[in-house]
């Protein structure tokens, strides 16, 4: 079965919102589902200087894939990650599915899509 059923991506920073007609800057979490099974995911979001948030649900699909803003409360269980602050992420998954972080940045005109490589295991 392809994927693996915890997740880590140490290097969250929620980028500043600038009004300059492109994108928009965020960064999001995308888990995709090979299987022909619902996964549910739970999200925990770790700082340098709080408490974490902990048990965010995330029900995933069978078969597949779904992408939540992490500068969106309503993707998170009405937990907002303030901007400009550092942060990381723990997925735990009933079953093995596989994760990507993704950031937009729009604080220069040449805008940047950066890939976060996470830690994977079972």
């Amino acid at each position: 079965m392809a994927g693996k059923k915890n997740w880590y991506f140490a290097d969250g920073y929620l980028p500043e919102k600038v009004d300059n007609g492109l994108m928009e800057a965020h960064e999001a979490l995308m888990f995709f589902n090979p299987s022909g099974l619902a996964v549910q995911v739970e999200l925990s979001v770790f700082f340098s200087d709080r408490a974490p948030f902990k048990g965010i649900i995330i029900d995933v699909p069978a078969e597949r894939v779904i992408s939540i803003r992490l500068d969106n409360p309503a993707d998170l269980g009405g937990a907002l990650i303030p901007p400009l602050t550092q942060y990381a992420l723990q997925v735990s998954a009933s079953a093995p599915i596989v994760c990507q972080f993704g950031r937009v940045d729009t604080t220069q005109q040449a805008l940047a899509y950066y890939v976060g490589v996470g830690y994977c295991e079972d």
